[in-house]
């Protein structure tokens, strides 16, 4: 990560995951179950995490949730099933605040889903998208 790249990440208020994005902990992560098994698993660690689920549309897989204590956040996360039991999750995560930087919280919180999304679902890796394609 090069110096823009950390520059831009203290001073941001949104964390968004991807395919080739420069921290390896913050690549698509996929996992080893189906569509609607992972969207509900996603709702599930959301709802732990204290987020109310706004939206929730399985044909786009895309799940919209906010923060119901605490900081103001949005979550909208990405479900996409590439090959059958090869499901990639995505997250993008805005946090609300009045100063230029969330110093890290919707990096870490990001972090914290895939933890959690983690110890429910079988992960098999990041960044396998030219593998499974």
């Amino acid at each position: 990560m090069g110096i823009r790249e950390k520059w831009q990440a203290m001073v941001s208020t949104r964390t968004e995951t991807g395919e080739a994005h420069v921290n390896k902990d913050l690549q698509t992560r996929y996992y080893k179950t189906s569509k609607d098994k992972a969207m509900a698993a996603v709702e599930d660690v959301l709802i732990r995490k204290n987020f109310q689920i706004k939206r929730s549309e399985s044909d786009r897989g895309e799940i919209v949730a906010v923060a119901q204590k605490g900081k103001k956040v949005l979550i909208v996360a990405s479900v996409i099933m590439v090959r059958p039991f090869r499901t990639a999750v995505d997250f993008s995560c805005a946090t609300e605040t009045s100063l230029p930087s969330d110093f890290g919280h919707s990096k870490k919180l990001t972090l914290e889903l895939y933890a959690a999304l983690d110890q429910s679902l079988t992960y098999i890796g990041s960044a396998l998208g030219n593998e499974l394609l």
